[in-house]
């Protein structure tokens, strides 16, 4: 947790933002996996701790902009309840904590807010993202829960990403931290990955790692030998002498900011020719883009600047052809790169993305494309100094994409596809690092991480 003074901090330049009305931030409660007693991990909503700093379940938080006044509701713990869970702090002492100056019992929550509906108060609170929620705030606000999410308030959710969205020193150190426990994560895999073993004894290994050292992981770890599909959370593969496996994962320091790192690592701890040939194109690409990153220029040319990295080094082993800047143009070369270059970083993974992917990537200067690939592009605006992103390029091989392709005749002026279908088995490669966007460029996160063909292969050795 951070100190009090940063919290009440965050308040207050929320309610600078928010003229009128009443914030609600509902925080998690715990979710059962097969029956109540037995649950999922707890994990707080990540607006809650920017704002209310409690990793506990139980708890909403209100901020009345009108009486500038704030509130935590919640519940002591019964003495009943300490015998499975220890002595807990009280209330009290959990506000205090985090600047807060009044407290009630979480019963109270219903009628504060009804007297406020009866006052014409606008109540202002974010997407939810979880059906319990949902059901929660429709109980409370009297919407059905179809409704729910069509009345969100778009001015909170326009302050909170401008707020959230420029990271501070602090939360900085803290992204920095579990980029550093993907490091350690990265150099066991890559000793331990050998011919013979199934994919999850290596992933059992990096999990328990994100866990011995911080929060756990960031997001369910992809780590496959068919790289090619983009989110793969199969883990049954027996690695082979010449695999690669693509494995993207991250890891939550204790206060939840996220790592987000992606590394393509050969089974026999070396590359093949052909492989190198791909991979070193992914790189010059992942380096290219990360050397132009500065404060204003827009995500989206950074993207652009990479994908013709990628369509030029396709163009020179024989597998795209034509005019390179029409390829890109025309979006020819997203039969090998169909996703965005990356996202925002913080205490999600995808930094606010339940909050409305426009709303963070997107502003009323920029609109999203409808082009296949360049329309998955999570981060397309101008950069600002302190945004976190990821630079994550990556070239893949999809069979059933490079069919579909063909048989339409697409791009016949830019793919060889007699040669692309050589590579039908090759599979994929992405590469990525995450970034701090600094006033007079960009700093890479965390102790470096093997990536160059030369450094992987070593850490394999």
């Amino acid at each position: 947790m951070f100190s009090s003074k940063i919290y009440i901090s965050r308040r207050n330049i929320l309610k600078s933002k928010i003229k009128s009305g009443i914030i609600l931030f509902l925080g998690n409660d715990e979710s059962p996996i097969n029956y109540s007693g037995n649950t999922y991990q707890f994990r707080q909503d990540s607006s809650f701790l920017y704002y209310f700093g409690l990793d506990e379940p139980g708890l909403v938080g209100v901020i009345d902009v009108d009486e500038n006044k704030e509130i935590l509701f919640g519940d002591d713990v019964s003495l009943e309840d300490t015998v499975w869970t220890g002595p807990m702090p009280k209330l009290l002492e959990k506000r205090t904590l985090v600047g807060v100056e009044n407290s009630q019992p979480k019963k109270n929550l219903h009628d504060y807010i009804k007297r406020a509906i009866l006052l014409k108060k606008k109540i202002h609170f974010l997407p939810q993202y979880r059906a319990e929620n949902v059901i929660k705030l429709s109980s409370i606000i009297g919407h059905p829960n179809s409704l729910v999410n069509k009345n969100t308030s778009v001015e909170l959710i326009k302050a909170v990403v401008s707020q959230r969205e420029i990271k501070t020193k602090e939360e900085i150190a803290e992204i920095e931290k579990a980029v550093n426990i993907s490091h350690q994560m990265y150099k066991v895999a890559m000793k331990k990955i050998k011919p013979g073993l199934y994919e999850k004894e290596i992933v059992g290994i990096m999990e328990g790692l994100a866990s011995s050292k911080g929060s756990g992981i960031s997001f369910p770890m992809i780590f496959s030998i068919h790289g090619e599909i983009l989110h793969n959370h199969y883990h049954g593969n027996i690695m082979k002498e010449k695999d690669i496996v693509v494995v993207d994962s991250g890891a939550e320091s204790l206060m939840h900011y996220a790592s987000d790192i992606t590394r393509t690592i050969p089974v026999g701890g070396k590359f093949t020719k052909k492989q190198k040939d791909i991979y070193n194109i992914v790189l010059a690409a992942h380096n290219e883009a990360i050397s132009n990153i500065k404060p204003g220029i827009k995500y989206k040319y950074i993207h652009l600047l990479a994908a013709k990295v990628i369509a030029k080094g396709l163009k020179e082993i024989g597998l795209m052809k034509g005019s390179i800047d029409e390829a890109v143009e025309q979006g020819a070369h997203a039969l090998f790169f169909p996703h965005g270059l990356g996202h925002m970083l913080g205490l999600d993974v995808h930094d606010m993305e339940g909050l409305g992917e426009d709303y963070v990537g997107y502003n009323n200067l920029i609109s999203r494309s409808k082009q296949f690939g360049l329309a998955y592009l999570r981060l397309a605006k101008e950069l600002q100094p302190g945004f976190v992103l990821t630079v994550e390029p990556g070239i893949y091989f999809i069979p059933d994409l490079i069919k579909i392709w063909k048989e339409e005749k697409k791009f016949t002026n830019n793919i060889n596809y007699n040669e692309v279908e050589k590579y039908l088995d090759f599979g994929g490669i992405r590469l990525e690092n995450d970034v701090v966007v600094e006033e007079k460029g960009y700093r890479i996160l965390g102790k470096k991480i093997p990536i160059t063909v030369k450094e992987v292969e070593e850490a394999c050795g």
